[in-house]
């Protein structure tokens, strides 16, 4: 495994998306943990949840639940495993999802997302989405007061434009450590927001990394994919999968980016992991940027 750098904390360069373990055409509990397991075995540090991964009405915090158990019965040392959770979004249970950014919802939920990890704090916590209803000062203020608080260590945003990068770090300074705004070889218009997290020292972890490659999870299971692309070309000629081309250009992107491929199976996200060990050469990564979607 390589490492990165999420404020003070190194984790691994490809962290778990653990989102498909929760929502709709969720694994079954044991599938679920065997992918979180895999995903340790195979050297990952880093698991991404949030409050609001579920599927049904009744059951908030399902994914965060869920990672606890799975690391309380993993069979190794789980102490240095960053699980970034999220907060500010919900699932009433039809498949909608809702924002709720004001200061009130938002300490909550990082207190009662706390409880549900079984931490004290926690290692960083993300606002999932700018709520338009609420001054974005406001929501990020929350935050600022939950790491005056000592609930969380670190704080991230989601979801985010220039902009409201600039004045989280106005408000959060150290302690704004990461922006995850979705990022993959068929949506890049949030390079500026990856450029500006590159040069003020935040990581940048991009969501649906996959896209255009591999069916999303938000996309059910008849989702579109994509066959014959520069990534499928190259993954043919090395001897590896299109997915672990896809997060090898992503890491090459930026020193600043950690990708957080989503896996519902164990291999999966063993495949993912071994994006690690693949170094793509500058022939390599013309033909694919000469490839990628305009």
């Amino acid at each position: 495994m390589q490492y990165r750098t999420i404020a003070h904390t190194v984790v691994s360069a490809i962290g778990l998306g653990a989102m498909p373990l929760s929502i709709e055409h969720r694994p079954d509990e044991r599938q679920a943990i065997a992918t979180v397991h895999a995903a340790l075995d195979a050297g990952v540090t880093l698991v991404d949840t949030a409050d609001s991964y579920h599927w049904h009405a009744g059951e908030v915090g399902h994914n965060e639940l869920l990672i606890a158990r799975a690391l309380a019965r993993y069979g190794g040392d789980t102490s240095h495993v960053l699980v970034a959770t999220k907060g500010g979004r919900g699932r009433p249970g039809d498949g909608s999802w809702t924002v709720t950014g004001t200061p009130a919802h938002l300490k909550r939920a990082a207190e009662t997302s706390a409880k549900r990890l079984g931490v004290e704090a926690i290692g960083l916590y993300q606002l999932h989405k700018p709520d338009p209803a609420v001054p974005w000062a406001e929501s990020v203020g929350a935050l600022r007061e939950l790491l005056d608080a000592g609930t969380i260590r670190a704080a991230g945003i989601s979801n985010v434009t220039t902009a409201q990068i600039r004045q989280a770090h106005r408000i959060l300074g150290d302690g704004l450590a990461s922006v995850q705004n979705q990022y993959s070889p068929a949506v890049r218009d949030t390079e500026p927001e990856l450029r500006l997290s590159e040069q003020l020292g935040l990581a940048f972890l991009p969501w649906s990394p996959l896209g255009g490659i591999s069916r999303s999870s938000l996309d059910g299971p008849s989702g579109p994919t994509s066959i014959g692309t520069a990534f499928h070309r190259i993954a043919a000629e090395r001897g590896v999968s299109a997915q672990q081309v896809v997060l090898a250009w992503l890491l090459a992107r930026s020193p600043a980016v950690i990708p957080v491929p989503g896996a519902s199976r164990p291999a999966s996200i063993t495949d993912s992991a071994r994006a690690v060990e693949l170094t793509l050469s500058e022939r390599e990564l013309a033909e694919l940027e000469d490839g990628l979607p305009s």
